[in-house]
């Protein structure tokens, strides 16, 4: 009897797991809004205020106050700290550990931004729960990383 052997195959990378790739996507989506946004408000800080208030009295929207509280400098701050959140999010869906910890001290910063410039005296819940969920999701996938 003859002995098959099978047919070479050459090594293929390990496959991203799709949790990874699906939380690189929504940080890409959230991160470059607020990325965008920041950096627009930063420069035209001015007219944002404007609008603000019209809209404030307008609708009689709750917290604006403290938006308003906030300096150019403070979005600009919150812009490098979510380009930073993509530049971790861009490493990780290479498969790359480094992202996440670029990613996670991005996301600390961001939570303590507010805080920060807008004397706060603590951090959001929704910031916190949101941060943390994706910390903890995103640190799940360590283990595929190199």
């Amino acid at each position: 009897m003859e002995e098959i052997t099978p047919p070479y195959l050459p090594e293929s990378k390990p496959l991203r797991p799709t949790l990874l790739t699906v939380l690189c996507i929504l940080t890409f989506i959230g991160s470059g809004m607020n990325l965008i946004s920041s950096l627009a408000i930063a420069g035209f800080y001015d007219t944002f205020v404007e609008v603000v208030q019209v809209f404030s009295e307008k609708f009689k929207l709750p917290g604006v106050e403290t938006l308003l509280e906030a300096r150019p400098l403070f979005f600009l701050v919150s812009g490098i700290f979510y380009a930073g959140s993509l530049a971790g999010a861009f490493l990780m869906i290479h498969m790359k550990k480094t992202g996440f910890h670029v990613y996670t001290i991005s996301q600390v910063l961001l939570i303590l931004a507010p805080m920060y410039f807008m004397k706060q005296p603590s951090p959001g819940l929704p910031d916190l729960f949101f941060s943390g969920l994706f910390i903890v999701l995103y640190s799940m996938n360590l283990k595929f990383m190199n």
